[in-house]
């Protein structure tokens, strides 16, 4: 543009300037200048506006540049307090656009006592972003604001790509390999010092965590899978954990897998994890289950894969996509009416492996096999001893059908196998029993089975069908009815705390123990458990 007039510059000059100033006051202060401007301009310098300067001008009386503001809200964040940096047309009566960044309230900042507070505003807001994030699978993408300098605080990856020595100056990065959800709360920590965890994102926000290396949050994800950790999820969070590198998520993950392995075994998610995992599990030393269940878990395993590669799930595919894999299952190991009936019947053993197996269980010279034939050492159970004697006094205690029940605690995740119980104090005897676990009144589990006393003061183990995941400080309620001889020993020297390698039990009385047990004495005696082990060196 020529400037034919020295006029025109310096009216110009001039309200650019007090516009520039103006961004800072409020909005009626930013029009109430360019108001003032407007009427020093004489009627020589709209002509040579008009006619040479390319800007159409038009009389100061002409239009209102408050009735021309638009202002809009960002419809990612509904609830902030600030408005989308949309630029405001403050249109002049010469066409002069003066942009500036405003909010919905210009004094925002005064409500907001803490830097947290201010800095949890610009949380996914326009306002004064300098950057923008691409974030998603392609056609499922989400534009996410954001502010370089916040960022740059919180991670070193944010630092070094917008501050390194080979920072890119671009105005937007695409990140494919995140869902959006979970890059939002990796910003939401970021921006407002706040972890947000849901169980369908806490793996995708632990990704993101690690990709970004921000390690508090990384270190609340894996807390927040630890806690809801089951055999349902056991597997496929063991997948997980060892693709992020975390060998403590992984320690728990065995730690259920193993006292729970026919449960984790036929979960839903474990015809999910990979291969690596799945030879993990499979020459797992410890796993707490008949080697008929791993044989039928590996085939489910393998015909997810064959759908996975487009392949017919027959017994030919399927041992295909097992490889060496069906090698890690102890098929020897089996009984001989399972092998027979259920392994030897579903065609992945070729002839000639069939008829080898055979001739391992029935002939004097057996041959080589390419399966382990040393059977699975399993878990090792525990027990927690609550009394210190026991006593028989005559007509002292007597089992009619009454409950006996105590209330425990522990400090760990452990898994409840069974009691030990007092039998006859008056010879040998047969006892049916109904032996119950109940969390805040719910029942968890429960078995109705048998034992055969011999009339000594032992302990007579009765379990349930599968262990049971007791979580650390919690009440559980343990509770048997027994039905017999009537004329029992009992407990005494009763403990109300006791520590079993590294697990602290907690006990008090039951308000359903109607036979009198309590804390100081009486039966249940003892609680069998499986519990944490020391961390393995191990890869498996």
């Amino acid at each position: 543009m020529q400037l034919e007039s020295p006029r025109l510059g310096q009216y110009l000059v001039s309200a650019l300037s007090k516009c520039a100033l103006a961004v800072h006051e409020p909005v009626e202060r930013s029009v109430a200048v360019l108001d003032s401007l407007l009427p020093q301009i004489d009627d020589d310098v709209f002509e040579t506006l008009n006619n040479g300067g390319g800007l159409s001008i038009s009389p100061p009386h002409s239009i209102s540049q408050r009735e021309s503001m638009q202002i809009t809200q960002p419809a990612s964040a509904p609830s902030s307090p600030i408005a989308s940096p949309n630029l405001i047309s403050a249109t002049t009566t010469f066409n002069l656009t003066c942009s500036s960044q405003v909010t919905l309230d210009p004094n925002w900042q005064a409500t907001k006592s803490t830097v947290r507070e201010r800095n949890a505003a610009m949380f996914n807001n326009e306002l004064m972003a300098d950057i923008r994030f691409i974030v998603g699978s392609p056609g499922h993408t989400q534009s996410i604001p954001a502010h370089k300098y916040v960022l740059a605080t919180g991670s070193s990856v944010f630092y070094a790509m917008f501050y390194g020595g080979l920072a890119e100056h671009k105005e937007e990065i695409e990140v494919p390999d995140v869902e959006p959800s979970a890059f939002l709360t990796l910003l939401k920590y970021l921006y407002c010092d706040e972890v947000q965890l849901e169980a369908d994102t806490v793996l995708a926000t632990l990704y993101v965590a690690k990709k970004y290396i921000v390690p508090h949050l990384a270190r609340a994800c894996v807390n927040y899978l630890e806690t809801s950790l089951t055999a349902k999820n056991a597997c496929l969070l063991l997948s997980q954990s060892r693709l992020f590198e975390e060998p403590n998520l992984m320690q728990r993950c065995w730690e259920v897998i193993d006292a729970q392995a026919e449960l984790a075994l036929h979960s839903e998610g474990f015809v999910d994890i990979d291969l690596n995992t799945l030879e993990s599990v499979l020459g797992r030393e410890t796993l707490n289950c008949k080697e008929m269940h791993l044989f039928e878990a590996a085939l489910n395993w393998a015909a997810a894969e064959c759908h996975r590669r487009e392949l017919e799930p027959n017994p030919q595919n399927k041992r295909q996509v097992l490889g060496s894999a069906l090698y890690l299952v102890r098929i020897p190991t089996m009984s001989l009416d399972e092998f027979a009936n259920g392994a030897a019947q579903l065609g992945i053993l070729t002839q000639e492996e069939t008829i080898n197996i055979f001739l391992h269980f029935t002939a004097h010279k057996k041959p080589l096999l390419s399966y382990p034939i040393k059977a699975r050492t399993g878990l090792k159970p525990q027990v927690c001893h609550r009394f210190q004697s026991c006593a028989y006094r005559s007509n002292q205690w007597r089992y009619r059908g009454r409950c006996d029940s105590i209330q425990f605690s522990v400090d760990k995740r452990i898994f409840m196998v069974g009691f030990g119980l007092y039998g006859s104090s008056n010879g040998a005897a047969d006892y049916a029993v109904k032996i119950e676990l109940k969390r805040q009144g719910r029942v968890l589990a429960e078995n109705n089975t048998k034992f055969f006393s011999d009339g000594s003061s032992n302990t007579f183990h009765v379990y349930f069908e599968q262990p049971i995941q007791i979580e650390p400080e919690s009440f559980y309620t343990a509770s048997a009815i027994l039905d017999g001889v009537e004329l029992s020993y009992f407990g005494q020297e009763g403990m109300s705390e006791v520590t079993v390698g590294c697990v602290t039990f907690q006990f008090q009385c039951s308000t359903e123990s109607t036979n009198g047990t309590g804390v100081q004495g009486g039966q249940i005696p003892e609680l069998i458990f499986y519990g944490p082990t020391v961390p393995s060196t191990d890869e498996h």
